[in-house]
């Protein structure tokens, strides 16, 4: 259950002007291009500063990974830049260095990702470099070699982080035998068994072009950028052969795991089943999610918790979307002694939000902040160009960003009450806890989540 932010305050005063307005103050204007070939991107132009933004993913992620080598994704992603055509590693990098350059690739559940920024100068230099790295990587045993240590080395710390503990366990109890109940960036026997023929493969059958969606922000225009999309991604197969993953059902009946470690205070998980990123009533259980634990110190769960109680510095509740399937996810860290109290509490305002909803008072204080905030989500060419990827991935449409503070106005009270009476239920919620809780009973065994 990992959650990979990518932001980069480096690239951000252009696109902190460019977004000064908010949303459906004005309009935002995105275009499509499409190459020659036939590459299709979302372009936002930006000629406040001299460079441009690119992010891009490839449908399909680490939930593709065989059973037998689940981490190929990973290792994929973090040697895809170590060496590509002519170049080995220490040439490529110092390519990327010397030219300021910034390369970077990330395999989500999902969706293998990748980003990309160039001052315009090097333009033309920079996308050859992208280009070798999606279709001429090497792979070479010395790099492929080190980046393997590197990820072993942080799956052996994820042995004793409670975090890592208690992130995999939901995920194992939640999901079960599903590719979504595997660890997050693979596993120790996983990584030890990916060869660099594995590699290989992976990238002909994965960095195709019908799973390509890209975003571009930045001083280019959009007859600039077609023929440097053919560039860049033209040379990609234009197909390759990855299954489709059935939905995945999220475990809905209560239960409570305790995996034992000494700390001086545990860490606690909950997660329940969620709601598709395209249902109707998304909006809506978003506004009630943000009330009731998405809000920061103006939550519910912040008030019962901390305010009133003391027990914890913060505990949050939110809404994952993923393709397959969705959850909504809480938790809390606290001293062992408060952990059974927290548990009833989170519990206790599932339950009333799901009785008798939200107030007036709290929707309009949600839309207030989810609308007025939202902006902010766009304070740097990284994070716009993620969102042009985004919107596409989830067919969102593509004038968007200028529509979605209307669908979070537009929420009843009505409307919201109806979906929290639906969606959450304190008896649907599976419960994690590390560390040594007092007064805390498991219902069942703890998940095998070793290496």
């Amino acid at each position: 259950m990992n959650i990979r932010p990518m932001t980069s305050v480096l690239w951000g005063f252009a696109a902190l002007v460019f977004l000064a307005a908010a949303p459906g103050a004005q309009a935002v204007d995105i275009k499509e291009v499409v190459s020659p070939k036939g590459v299709k991107a979302w372009l936002v132009e930006d000629d406040t500063a001299d460079l441009i933004s690119v992010d891009f993913l490839f449908r399909g992620g680490a939930s593709l990974d065989p059973e037998d080598k689940i981490g190929l994704a990973e290792l994929a992603a973090s040697t895809l830049d170590e060496g590509a055509g002519d170049l080995d590693s220490a040439a490529f990098r110092r390519l990327l260095d010397d030219k300021s350059i910034t390369l970077g690739f990330s395999a989500g559940r999902d969706a293998f990702s990748g980003s990309f920024r160039t001052l315009n100068r090097y333009r033309d230099e920079a996308v050859e470099l992208l280009r070798l790295a999606l279709t001429e990587p090497r792979f070479d045993a010395d790099a492929v070699e080190r980046i393997r240590g590197q990820i072993l080395i942080g799956l052996e710390r994820n042995k004793t982080s409670p975090n890592a503990r208690a992130g995999n366990a939901l995920a194992k109890l939640v999901f079960g035998d599903d590719p979504y109940g595997r660890p997050g960036g693979g596993t120790i026997g996983g990584i030890k068994a990916v060869t660099t023929d594995d590699l290989r493969a992976f990238a002909s059958r994965m960095l195709t072009r019908e799973r390509l969606i890209v975003g571009v922000v930045g001083n280019i225009t959009a007859e600039e950028l077609a023929p440097l999309l053919d560039k860049a991604f033209g040379d990609l197969p234009a197909t390759g052969s990855i299954p489709d993953l059935a939905p995945a059902t999220a475990a809905s009946e209560a239960s409570v795991v305790v995996l034992d470690q000494n700390l001086p205070q545990s860490v606690v998980m909950l997660a329940q089943p969620g709601i598709d990123r395209l249902d109707e009533d998304y909006y809506a259980a978003f506004v009630v999610n943000f009330v009731l634990g998405g809000g920061g110190f103006g939550s519910r769960l912040t008030t019962e918790v901390r305010e009133k109680r003391g027990l914890a510095y913060s505990t949050y509740a939110y809404m994952i979307d993923r393709q397959r399937a969705a959850l909504i996810v809480a938790g809390v860290s606290t001293r062992n002694d408060a952990v059974a109290d927290s548990i009833a509490l989170i519990k206790a305002e599932w339950a009333k939000i799901r009785e008798t909803g939200i107030t007036e008072e709290e929707l309009q204080n949600a839309k207030t902040y989810l609308t007025g905030s939202y902006p902010l989500r766009f304070t740097t060419m990284s994070q716009i160009a993620g969102a042009l990827t985004g919107i596409q991935y989830y067919g969102l449409g593509i004038d968007y960003i200028d529509r979605r503070n209307g669908f979070i106005e537009a929420v009843t009270l009505e409307e919201a009450n109806r979906v929290a009476k639906a969606l959450y239920d304190p008896e649907a919620l599976t419960v994690v806890v590390v560390g040594r809780p007092e007064g805390v009973t498991p219902t069942r065994d703890a998940p095998d989540i070793g290496g």
